[in-house]
């Protein structure tokens, strides 16, 4: 048996019929693997490594049915190395140690070398993934883990200077398309026997359904040709693609990085008063079944953030909008949250609240520590008002114009600017000559 699972031929067929049509056409070769040239391309300096046998220990990084494990498989066989798999979902450092100790033994009878390929090795916590650095490090094994999950962030700093992270991305339609044809055309791997054909209306919508995932594709197409075998036309049509992808999730991660990436999107639509963008990426975040107080507490963060004092409506809006969440729940908590969406992208934004803050924490982050001035301490007991605390204080009620002839920052800052406001909305129009009234009072008094 090869390393990608095929029976010997005496028992290929019957096997085969067994196995999911994803795993049956899994690539063999690096010409068979589709849709990753950015990593593995005729010109990359990777695909020349794998070919001599000589890629190292890897970190694999990309979606779902973007071909990690497939990779694992073709740099094994082409480094003659014996390939060790095992789940961090249901694995430890007990079994990591007993790997090893298989590796050992193989080399010690064959003198072949072995990869250990991990999947979902971000499931490892940091200590777990130490366990793996003398081996490494030792060359007793070639290590490949893949993760869906940032490497950088889930991946401890000693395991990830010693592998080579490698990006693949999501499979494109034409690459997905590529996938589909083959299936259909192969004889003793896919769908070949059955002589399916399929329409272009169809492998549209299911490029579109798997979502740059090929074993997903391959799925609902197997379940697709299935339907079809029961029509004399013997055709796979739109209608059998969508019964067969009925059951269509959209890709999400409860704590990982898609899920970041769909908050993220809403939040630089809003910036951005892409109206329709915020629309559509609210709407994919609640499709993909994700909290949607996160959401609102998002559209919060951004009406004080990026909108702040350029429309003061807009936090009310945001707050009330999470508030009514709250009291509805979905389905009904996506219309509030849907018209704050439109509101916030389509309000005025300044950073100028923001800025203010952050620039008076630089100030104070930068070291110095200035004292409260006399005249604006408390004065509670005797001894506090013989030490002057309190003594110049004015109040701002009983001065003309409701604004005292006082200095409120410290000595060292008298002068110093922390909020300067937007150019539009309610700031341009109203905060500038607000400020500009206040400053000419004081300088009356």
């Amino acid at each position: 048996m090869s390393l990608f699972g095929e029976p010997e031929e005496s028992g290929r067929e019957a096997a085969g019929a067994r196995r999911p049509l994803a795993d049956r056409m899994r690539p063999r070769t690096l010409d068979e693997f589709l849709g990753q040239g950015q990593a593995v391309g005729e010109d990359q300096a990777l695909r020349g490594a794998i070919l001599r046998g000589d890629a190292g220990s890897l970190l694999l990084w990309g979606p779902p049915g973007c071909g990690k494990t497939t990779l694992a498989l073709l740099i094994a066989e082409a480094s003659d190395l014996h390939f060790e798999p095992f789940s961090a979902v249901l694995s430890g450092v007990k079994e990591v140690r007993e790997a090893v100790a298989r590796a050992d033994g193989i080399r010690k009878e064959s003198g072949r070398g072995s990869l250990l390929f991990v999947d979902e090795i971000h499931r490892f916590n940091k200590a777990q993934q130490d366990a793996f650095l003398p081996y490494v490090e030792s060359g007793r094994v070639v290590l490949v883990g893949a993760t869906t999950e940032n490497p950088s962030f889930a991946i401890n700093r000693a395991l990830l200077s010693r592998c080579r992270v490698v990006a693949l991305g999501p499979l494109d339609d034409d690459a997905i398309g590529a996938v589909v044809d083959r299936a259909l055309a192969d004889s003793e791997r896919g769908l070949g026997r059955m002589q399916l054909a399929i329409t272009d209306e169809a492998r549209e919508r299911l490029a579109l359904f798997a979502g740059g995932d090929a074993r997903r594709a391959l799925t609902v197409l197997e379940a697709a040709a299935g339907i079809a075998a029961l029509d004399p036309a013997a055709t796979i049509d739109l209608e059998q693609i969508a019964e067969a992808a009925q059951h269509r999730t959209l890709a999400h991660d409860k704590g990982g990085d898609h899920h970041f990436d769909l908050l993220s999107a809403l939040h630089k639509s809003l910036r951005n008063s892409d109206v329709d963008a915020s629309i559509y990426w609210l709407a994919r975040f609640l499709e993909a079944g994700a909290d949607p107080m996160q959401a609102a507490r998002r559209m919060v963060a951004m009406a004080a953030e990026d909108v702040g004092l350029a429309d003061p409506m807009a936090l009310q809006v945001a707050v009330a909008a999470m508030q009514a969440l709250q009291g509805l729940g979905l389905p009904e908590g996506r219309l509030p949250l849907t018209e704050a969406a439109i509101y916030l992208a389509s309000a005025p934004k300044s950073r100028g609240v923001c800025a203010a803050i952050d620039a008076a924490l630089r100030e104070i982050q930068s070291g110095r520590q200035h004292e409260v001035p006399l005249h604006l301490r408390n004065a509670p007991t005797r001894l506090a008002k013989e030490m002057g605390h309190g003594a110049e204080y004015r109040y701002a009620h009983d001065e003309p114009g409701h604004v005292a002839d006082m200095d409120c920052l410290p000595e060292g800052l008298k002068g110093r600017r922390f909020y300067r406001p937007g150019d539009w909305g309610f700031e341009g129009a109203r905060m500038v000559e607000r400020l500009r009234e206040i400053a000419e009072r004081r300088k009356r008094r």
